[in-house]
């Protein structure tokens, strides 16, 4: 079968879609990446074949971005009325409506018997359910993060969809987060499957001895790939570093492609700087991480039974660090990620002395590890294709 497989121009909603991309090429099918054209460089890393469309125009989107609450600081309603904001004015009608002309011309010339589409991009929906064409959907946030459907009804009806947006609810979803971590599901019917994220492999990989023989638990740091571009770099990260300058254990603090390392200046020597390093090398040598609790990166965390000390700073990250929390697997640093890197080393200590928080972690892992393969992604898109294909 061909599966055109659908996304935003975001690291984070891409990366989950990337394993059951090549899942389904593993097990025969052609796959396409649908992606804004911006996104190219992204989708050839991963080798999978890049189907372009237009990118949102540039001077509305950050029409759109000027009305959000300053990142540092924000109040929980703040934040929820910001995510608000860009659920339904980014995703649902500039993303979407700047998606949808490419990927209706998909749906045409290349015919594809299925759509696989990570939660924001909506476009493919629009296109799907006008063409026919089952989809899935991918979950890129909890279950309980958005209505999405709530709040993408009136710019998607604008766009051509049908009212109620039935389509949408019923859709068959897919999920790497396990149950404990998830929440109930506020917007939508169809069935849910749950598989599990790559595992993390266990100290196969080596980590360069950047500390030059320096003894100390490994803390890996990361604020993902979108902190440094939106104003948090490199005060932030200086934040961070000089807060853990004195602690007796090794940093390893990554900055992302929009984060150069020299802006950071000099670092203590128990601290190394990268933009970037494979998080599944780094995990089976961490003790803990501190990080932004972007889901991707508090899966990869999970999986390899690492305990976190999360400073959420939008979308939802704070949804993702409260559930974190209740599970036992971590703590969260609140009121802003200023203040919170202000606190880490207390909060540090916690999570590296605390046996209840490992024992959290570990639990997490050995969930995700009694989950389904990512195959079962695949049964689940050959399932949805045979209702148009007479199977």
């Amino acid at each position: 079968m061909r599966v055109l497989v659908a996304t935003t121009a975001g690291s984070g909603h891409f990366e989950p879609l990337v394993p059951v991309a090549h899942a389904c090429v593993a097990a025969g099918h052609e796959v396409r990446v649908a992606a804004p054209a911006s996104f190219a460089a992204t989708v050839a890393r991963t080798g999978l074949e890049h189907w372009p469309f237009d990118d949102a125009p540039p001077d509305h989107m950050g029409a759109v971005f000027a009305q959000l609450p300053a990142l540092d600081g924000a109040s929980p309603a703040e934040i929820d009325a910001g995510n608000a904001v860009v659920v339904r004015e980014v995703f649902a009608r500039l993303d979407a409506g700047a998606a949808l002309p490419g990927l209706t011309t998909a749906m045409a010339r290349w015919r594809p018997d299925v759509v696989l589409r990570e939660q924001a991009e909506l476009g493919s929906y629009l296109a799907a359910e006008a063409a026919g064409v089952p989809h899935v959907q991918l979950n890129t946030s909890l279950s309980c993060f958005l209505d999405f459907a709530g709040l993408v009804e009136e710019p998607l009806v604008a766009l051509g969809a049908d009212p109620g947006l039935a389509g949408l609810r019923a859709a068959p979803r897919v999920t790497l987060v396990p149950s404990s971590l998830d929440g109930a599901s506020v917007s939508q019917t169809g069935p849910l499957e749950r598989v599990r994220v790559e595992q993390v492999p266990g100290g196969r990989h080596e980590l360069p001895d950047w500390w030059a023989g320096r003894a100390g638990p490994l803390v890996y740091v990361t604020f993902g790939t979108v902190a440094a571009s939106v104003g948090l770099f490199p005060d932030l990260y200086r934040r961070v570093v000089d807060a853990l300058a004195d602690a007796p254990v090794r940093v390893l603090l990554t900055t992302g492609d929009a984060g150069d390392p020299e802006a950071l200046g000099t670092v203590p020597p128990n601290v190394h700087v990268e933009r970037f390093w494979p998080q599944r090398d780094v995990m089976p040598h961490a003790a803990a991480m501190v990080a932004h609790g972007g889901l991707s990166t508090t899966l990869v965390a999970l999986s390899a039974g690492v305990p976190m000390l999360l400073l959420p700073i939008f979308a939802d990250q704070p949804f993702n660090a409260d559930r974190v929390e209740k599970i036992g697997a971590g703590v969260v640093a609140r009121g802003g990620p200023a203040a919170g890197a202000a606190r880490l080393p207390d909060l540090l200590d916690r999570v590296l002395g605390e046996t209840s928080l490992r024992e959290g972690a570990a639990a997490v892992a050995e969930e995700i590890a009694g989950l389904p393969p990512v195959s079962r992604a695949v049964a689940v898109l050959e399932h949805a294709a045979s209702t148009t294909m007479g199977g």
